[in-house]
This record gives structure tokens, sequence and C-alpha cells, in this order.
């Protein structure tokens, strides 16, 4: 590039803006951060690209671990599905697999997710709304019934009463053959967030991470190809945060949960790359992109 070419151009630029009565000189994103109209190539010298961006697959990561981005693989397609009985939403996985979905998300009902069976008093009126209703192992052997768990994986939104519907889909898995090194997928189980944002908790705090790291540490050793915790960002967005808010509190959440799991005495290289994290994908488009690159960098 020619130096002084360049120079001129952005000299010219710059009064044309100044100019203009038409085109705000300072934009701010929904969080308040000021944005210029245009970024040129003299905004970042190569020295903060190196430090700062850097190229995909190389450190600090901020355009992502992959050499090629998302090209290389096909994301699993899964839409979040669950209403009524099990076979309801049995029957629904099976035509949603049969119709091309890769990978099955499961959505359970306001009981289920707060650990009231259907039959409680306060489940009235909220048993198999908004998703499935599951309160025994029978009821999770009949949403899985001829669903092979050795060749789907399946992700689970729910927290406080993840430990037991997990136990409850390892259950299925011993009775199908399914040897629990074969079983892939994700527990939302970011109890974490539910005291920030989506408040469907059942224990205190202590007691509650207290039971997370027994899970990361079960799943490291048993079930390696599952992902122990989606740290979930989206809720807290969903809750009213901002974009910046949202990156802070949930990496917060994610800190925490391995400060925990290293207390325990677990090899942090072992159960760390097993935490996902889930966020919100607002329309202020430069702030989400700007959002995601600071998260991969942290």
């Amino acid at each position: 590039m020619n130096t002084e070419e360049y120079r001129k151009a952005k000299e010219k630029y710059n009064e044309r803006l100044k100019s203009s009565k038409e085109i705000p000189l300072k934009y701010t994103s929904v969080s308040g951060n000021e944005i210029k109209p245009l970024y040129a190539p003299d905004d970042l010298d190569e020295s903060e690209f190196l430090n700062e961006i850097n190229f995909p697959q190389e450190y600090p990561f901020t355009r992502g671990i992959h050499v090629n981005g998302y090209r290389g693989k096909i994301w699993t397609m899964r839409q979040f599905a669950g209403f009524g009985t099990p076979e309801d939403t049995n029957q629904r996985f099976k035509y949603l697999l049969k119709n091309g979905q890769t990978g099955l998300s499961v959505a359970f009902d306001l009981p289920t997710l707060m650990g009231y069976d259907s039959d409680d008093e306060l489940s009235e009126g909220e048993v198999g709304i908004c998703g499935v209703s599951i309160s025994s192992l029978e009821d999770m052997e009949i949403l899985f019934d001829q669903i092979p768990l050795d060749q789907v994986s399946t992700s689970m939104t729910i927290n406080s009463s993840a430990a037991m519907i997990f136990a409850f889909y390892l259950a299925v898995a011993k009775k199908q053959g399914v040897p629990f090194d074969k079983i892939r997928g994700t527990l939302q189980n970011d109890i974490l967030k539910e005291y920030i944002a989506q408040k469907e908790y059942i224990y205190p705090p202590n007691p509650s991470m207290r039971i997370i790291t027994d899970m990361i540490e079960y799943c490291t050793e048993e079930v390696p190809k599952w992902n122990t915790i989606s740290v979930s960002g989206y809720h807290i967005r969903e809750a009213g945060s901002t974009a910046a808010q949202e990156l802070a509190y949930t990496l917060a959440d994610g800190f925490t949960y391995i400060e925990h799991a290293i207390k325990r005495g677990l090899d942090v290289d072992k159960f760390a790359p097993r935490i996902s994290f889930f966020f919100n994908s607002h329309l202020d488009f430069f702030e989400e992109i700007a959002k995601y690159r600071a998260a991969r960098r942290i």
C-alpha cells in the first residue's frame, strides 16, 4: 500500500465526514460504547493485530480456535423440542431425526425443571406445558424409546434438577447397552445463572456448587465426551443485561465452576474442554461481533 496515497485519502475522508450533515460524528452501541463511523488499517498496527486479534487458530484466539472458522464442519442441527407426555415428545424426536435433524435438544416443563413430580399440587396447570414432563426413569425410557444414544448427541436444558435427569439418561443408555464413553451431549447445568437471571433454583448456592462439581468430576472420568455445563449468558441478556454485562457475568460464572473443580483436585486440562458457552445474539451487529471476540480472548 502506498503510505502517502493512503494518508491523503484518509484526510480527504475525514474532511468529508466533518462537513456532512447527515452522518453523526459519534455513534454509541446499545451498551454505551463509542463507535467510529469507519475503521481503517491505521486504527490497528501490525503488532496490535498479532497480540490482540491474530489469525484463526492462533493465540489469543480472538478469531476462533479453528483454522478455517466454521466452514470445516457443519453445525449440529437441533430444534429445541419438548411438550406433553414422554410419548408425545418421543414421536416428535423421531420425526425431527427422520427429516434431517442431526442432534436432539430437550425442553422440559416447569415442574421437571423445579424438581416436582407431575402429580404434585404445585405442578397443576404446568405439566407438559413449554416442555416435556419427566417424573421418573420410566418417563425417560419412553422419551428415548428406539433412539440409540450412541448415535445421537443430546442437549438437555435443565439446571437445578440436572443431576437427577442426567442419572435417568445414563440409566437409559445402560439399558440400551451403550457404554458411557460413547455418549455425547450437553447439560445446561448452569446453576449460577439461575440465581442471576432465570430463578429456577432449588438449593442454596454452596450445596448447588457441590453437586455441580460432583458432576464435573464424575463425567470427566466416566462420561468423557459429555459437556458437563453450558454456561449460559443467554438468560442473563434476556433478563435485561447489556452485551458487556452478559459477557462479564457469564465468564465470571465459568471461572467459578473451574475454580471449584480445581479446588476439588481435578486437572483443569481434563475437565475444562468439556465446558461450553451459550450466548445471546442481538441486532447491534458490530457490538455482538466484538462481544464474541472478547469472549474468545478471555
